[in-house]
């Protein structure tokens, strides 16, 4: 598909196993390696080797409290988020768009995708993700989505390589939150 011809209006849905390597090729190439280089959104100079893993992508579709939104156009993935009914509140992540459309909105529709879900299906009212705090255009942009920075810090998971393999020391996630309801 050359994606910077015009593309049909976009539509969501729930994503099923059959997605999962759609998803990880996504997911990969919107933050790791020379493809995601392509939008704005790499982590290629922090971290290296994969975002996630087939596993981990399976885990989260088949979540009971959760659930992995795709965004299709042309009958092809093009975004996706998880999110999480964690009782008080809902988790945003694993949240993606194909690097060649970045900037043209599609973030933001999935952003407001989820936080209507876990407003009106779950009722929750509160919708919080972890961002790396040194991506600083990454927290901007979710700040200018409403969402507030907490100053709580997480360790990065440096021990972790399904996650990725850190390029260098002192990288944290910083708790964000927004109320939706």
């Amino acid at each position: 598909m050359d994606t910077t011809a015009r593309i049909t209006e976009p539509t969501f849905r729930i994503a099923t196993i059959a997605d999962v390597p759609a998803l990880v090729a996504l997911i990969d190439s919107a933050y790791r390696g020379e493809s995601s280089r392509a939008g704005w959104t790499s982590e290629a100079d922090l971290l290296h080797g994969q975002r996630t893993d087939a596993g981990s992508v399976a885990a989260a579709v088949e979540e009971p409290d959760g659930l992995v939104v795709v965004m299709e156009a042309d009958d092809e993935v093009v975004a996706c988020c998880q999110i999480q009914s964690r009782r008080e509140h809902a988790y945003f992540g694993m949240f993606a768009v194909r690097p060649t459309l970045q900037g043209g909105g599609f973030g933001r529709a999935v952003l407001a995708e989820a936080e209507r879900f876990a407003r009106d299906e779950w009722g929750l009212d509160e919708m919080q993700m972890t961002v790396i705090s040194a991506r600083e255009e990454l927290v901007a942009w979710y700040v200018r989505r409403g969402y507030a920075r907490t100053g709580q810090m997480i360790p990065f998971p440096y021990d972790d390589e399904s996650v990725g393999v850190p390029t260098r020391a002192g990288l944290e996630l910083e708790l964000l939150v927004k109320r939706i309801g």
